[in-house]
């Protein structure tokens, strides 16, 4: 690799950087109220978390519910018996540590990659969240730990396979929980070591679990729903960018856009196909290139992949808004089993750790994102084909034989999607029984995120395809001027890609070109120029 070609990597891989440091400490979401999915995102990327009075009176009003309980020598799944086909076991309370303790031992299982530190330190919020809601019944060292974890950047090692999504992501929390007691493993500024040489360094002890709370720590859809969360967020900020790239190979193929009409578009008002439509309306004003046919009779209709842009970029939209709806919804639940009721000193049992709406929601997440990247790799195709780009050189080089431009551009795009095709199976239409017939039917909600989490990385790196393809396309368009909005994005790509003129190792442009997507630069350039899209 040239010098060159790894500067421009640099470059790119710095815009990644930038957007996902760790945030100035003086930032902090409250945990234990509303938590909305950018609260989420904020912590992944670096914010703190903080507890509240009310919060930790809320907590210490559910735990006293379990003491009395253990007074009276009540019978309590979870706190007086074993878990899961163990529940008929009667135990003492001499019994209490070993058997939470024992839990987080037996089930910290999970296999494969770890999760990201962004996964982690979602997840990491989101156990201290439900812990905090007060129905739980552990005691607020239990929740405040979770909170120093964040703030010390204390980072369990999580595999991220081994959940079946109920009673919960049990594998992966019970990773996520060992460090709390000095087990396991972390990482700490980068270096892997064991837990508790990190809880030392960073002057902390670890904590001896009493009842309930270490089935408090591994109950629950926060495995699933922090990979969903992010992967809605990323989903949110990818319809932007298709928008964007659809925009750049509208003019760079001399597309029209007399489809995008609002008076065609509205007379289907899905709000995803309205908004999309809108977006490219405003990112194609003021093209020379568009101006320069838009009398010419040569055009009647465009094909699909440029002229139901809206309609398949707005679909992605609606489902988007439906995912990210339901992950809300999921942020704002307890999903802990068994809950306790402070107002009735109650605790009852009951079946809120089963992760299906998460999963159907990551499942349809996964899915719209198929068709976003598929028809993006379609109109590359198009692009790159002199039968049907009007008059652009094959794969946009000049020398076409000695040189082969952008060619395998579109392999590559065309084997992502292929390859998300196979993602996109809905992994909620699987069950398997577990636990001695007791937990007979499960969500894989688990599965179904990181799949969408795998699809939408796929999907941005085919559109980064189409964006470096069109960009160069536009450029060949030359002394025609692309519009306001495409010579941003033009402009923002070569700061860190320069147009290709003989073929060169592509693979630093491509790197470069998906870190310059991921980072949302490429957004932030376009709004700066037109003001926010939609």
């Amino acid at each position: 690799m040239t010098d060159e070609a790894r500067k421009r990597i640099a470059q790119a891989t710095d815009l990644v950087r930038c957007n996902t440091r760790l945030v100035i400490a003086s930032a902090s979401v409250g945990l234990g109220g509303s938590l909305r999915i950018e609260d989420v995102v904020e912590i992944a990327r670096g914010a703190g978390a903080t507890l509240s009075d009310d919060v930790l009176r809320r907590v210490d009003a559910a735990r006293q519910v379990v003491v009395e309980a253990l007074k009276a020598g009540a019978i309590v799944y979870g706190v007086t018996t074993g878990f899961g086909g163990l529940a008929n076991v009667r135990l003492t309370p001499d019994h209490s540590t070993a058997l939470q303790h024992g839990l987080l031992r037996s089930h910290a299982v999970a296999v494969g990659n770890e999760l990201s530190a962004e996964e982690v330190r979602a997840m990491l919020a989101l156990r201290a969240h439900v812990l905090a809601l007060g129905h739980s019944g552990v005691r607020r060292d239990v929740v405040l730990r979770f909170v120093e974890m964040l703030e010390m950047d204390i980072l369990p090692v999580v595999p991220e396979q081994g959940s079946l999504g109920a009673s919960g992501d049990l594998a992966p929390l019970a990773h996520l929980a060992l460090p709390v007691i000095g087990e396991g493993e972390v990482r700490l500024a980068g270096e892997r070591l064991p837990a508790i040489e990190a809880l030392r360094r960073c002057g902390l002890e670890p904590l001896t679990l009493e009842a309930k709370e270490g089935l408090a720590l591994v109950n629950g859809t926060q495995g699933m729903t922090a990979i969903g969360v992010l992967a809605a967020w990323r989903a949110g900020r990818l319809a932007k960018i298709a928008d964007i790239s659809a925009a750049l190979t509208i003019e760079a193929i001399l597309g029209t856009d007399r489809a995008f009409d609002p008076r065609v578009v509205g007379l289907r008002p899905h709000p995803g196909q309205l908004a999309s439509a809108r977006n490219l309306m405003r990112l194609l004003a003021g093209s020379e290139i568009l101006s320069s046919h838009r009398k010419s009779d040569h055009i009647v209709q465009d094909a699909y992949s440029i002229r139901c842009a809206p309609q398949v970029h707005g679909a992605f939209r609606d489902v988007v808004r439906h995912s990210a709806e339901t992950l809300e919804i999921e942020l704002a639940s307890v999903s802990d089993n068994p809950v306790v009721l402070a107002e009735t000193g109650e605790i009852l049992s009951g079946g809120n750790f089963h992760g299906q709406p998460v999963a159907l929601a990551c499942d349809a997440l996964a899915a719209a994102t198929v068709g976003l990247a598929s028809i993006s790799e379609r109109r590359l195709f198009r692009l790159l084909d002199p039968k049907t780009s009007n008059g652009l050189p094959a794969f946009l080089v000049g020398e076409a034989g000695v040189n082969s431009g952008f060619m395998v551009c579109q392999y590559t795009a065309a084997s992502l999607v292929s390859e998300m095709k196979s993602l996109a199976h809905p992994a909620a239409v699987d069950s398997i029984t577990s636990s001695a017939g007791q937990e007979d039917h499960v969500s894989m909600g688990m599965i179904a995120a990181r799949h969408a989490r795998e699809c939408l990385r796929d999907a941005e790196a085919a559109i980064a395809m189409e964006v470096l393809s069109a960009a160069q396309a536009c450029d060949l368009r030359a002394p025609l001027l692309a519009g306001t909005a495409s010579r941003a994005a033009i402009a923002s790509l070569r700061r860190v890609v320069p147009t290709l003129v003989h073929d060169r190792a592509l693979k630093p442009d491509v790197d470069a070109t998906i870190a310059l997507l991921r980072s949302g630069e490429l957004i932030t350039a376009v709004e700066g120029e037109i003001g926010p899209l939609e």
